[in-house]
């Protein structure tokens, strides 16, 4: 059994301001990616851009697959490949997971986006808001009570039933440190029995619809308010 001190040690190389150095290229990455899919695009050309995206800002693809789902692929657990030959549609609803390394420092980061203007596209650009609120929701939580990573997910189930949402629970967050961090730790943040601290944890809020054909993603590093201005 991994006790606290096993699942929250750093290597070497780990600074926090390394890692906020990360942090902010990543989610400087996710706008780039997004403002270049139109739809139209087959997700595989759309995972083939950003990771030229990443590569051209100098990053390096890192410790996991650089992943763009489109519509219905929204749904899958990430560890499932998509369907292939999914092209965007006009009104559609996509999000990234890209996880980019700078120097020594791992970068996580994902989020959600919409196309189109329809009554659907509505119904996608609610699913969207909702993960990023309710990733919120969950971080206020943790600031506020200090739970344990069992219980902040307990709590996210709760509260995105009420939304109207089932939460993939295959999407329990993670650790993150200097490269790589799964020689440290690599168990879920939705199994840890304490309260995990700041700048050592990804927070990952995976929202499905528990009957149509789409959900959203968002994910970033626990942090406090201070860094959401």
């Amino acid at each position: 059994m991994h006790t606290t001190l096993d699942a929250e040690r750093v290597g070497p190389a780990y600074t926090e301001d390394g890692m906020l150095l990360a942090r902010r290229k990543t989610r400087e990455a996710l706008a780039a990616i997004a403002a270049r899919i139109r739809p139209g695009m087959l997700e595989e050309d759309a995972v083939a851009m950003a990771k030229q995206v990443l590569l051209d800002m100098g990053l390096a693809l890192s410790w996991h697959p650089t992943r763009v789902r489109f519509g219905r692929n929204t749904l899958k657990p990430m560890k499932r490949a998509s369907e292939p030959g999914v092209a965007l549609q006009e009104h559609d609803i996509f999000f990234l997971d890209i996880a980019p390394r700078v120097q020594a420092w791992e970068g996580d980061g994902g989020a959600t986006f919409t196309v189109g203007d329809s009554a659907q596209q509505a119904d996608y650009a609610r699913c969207a808001r909702d993960v990023e609120c309710l990733f919120h929701q969950v971080r206020a939580v943790w600031l506020r009570e200090r739970l344990t990573g069992q219980a902040l997910y307990a709590y996210a189930e709760q509260e995105a039933r009420k939304l109207g949402w089932e939460l993939n629970f295959d999407l329990g967050g993670h650790r993150v440190s200097d490269f790589p961090h799964a020689t440290i730790y690599a168990g879920a943040l939705a199994d840890a029995d304490f309260s995990p601290s700041p700048m050592r944890w990804i927070l990952e809020i995976h929202l499905r619809h528990p009957t149509l054909p789409y959900g959203a993603f968002f994910e970033d590093m626990l942090l406090d308010d201070s860094y959401y201005v």
